[in-house]
């Protein structure tokens, strides 16, 4: 159920729109903000308010890759894999990964640390391979730079 915060918030932003389904992202990042991610039952309450349907909402939702449509680790680590990363290296940044954090694009560390999640361009072509931490950027990694990133973020 939506709180009476987050029905304030998405009105609000309705109300800055030309028309109500063009606050979508926004009502969907204002839910995610406080809960951490957008569930179900969040895409059914917010999708009238917005005049569309829920799967016309949910299908905005799963469009974006920073929306959330289930609970993700207490930081997101999203390795770019567009073709200038590929190239310089982002398979050797994932295989880190996997083998120090037990982590594939998807998943969440045990401990809830961490979530991995691929991601088509992270607009840093000239500093490839590139990573975003939450909403950090980080370029020019290797292994042992993504080991030193990550220790930061506990």
């Amino acid at each position: 159920m939506l709180t009476d915060q987050e029905r304030s918030d998405i009105l609000r932003e309705i109300e800055r729109s030309e028309r109500p389904e063009a606050a979508c992202v926004e009502a969907l990042r204002i839910v995610q903000a406080r809960r951490g991610w957008v569930s179900d039952g969040a895409i059914r309450e917010i999708a009238p308010m917005l005049g569309m349907t829920p799967e016309e909402l949910d299908a905005v939702a799963t469009f974006y890759a920073f929306i959330f449509r289930g609970p993700v680790g207490r930081h997101t680590i999203f390795v770019c894999d567009s073709v200038s990363c590929w190239i310089m290296g982002h398979e050797a940044l994932l295989r880190h990964l996997r083998e120090r954090y037990g982590l594939s694009p998807g998943q969440t560390t045990r401990d809830g640390r961490f979530t991995l999640l691929p991601v088509s361009c992270l607009g840093a072509c000239d500093g490839a391979p590139a990573v975003m931490i939450d909403r950090d950027l980080h370029v020019d990694l290797d292994p042992e730079k993504l080991d030193r990133l990550l220790d930061r973020y506990r």
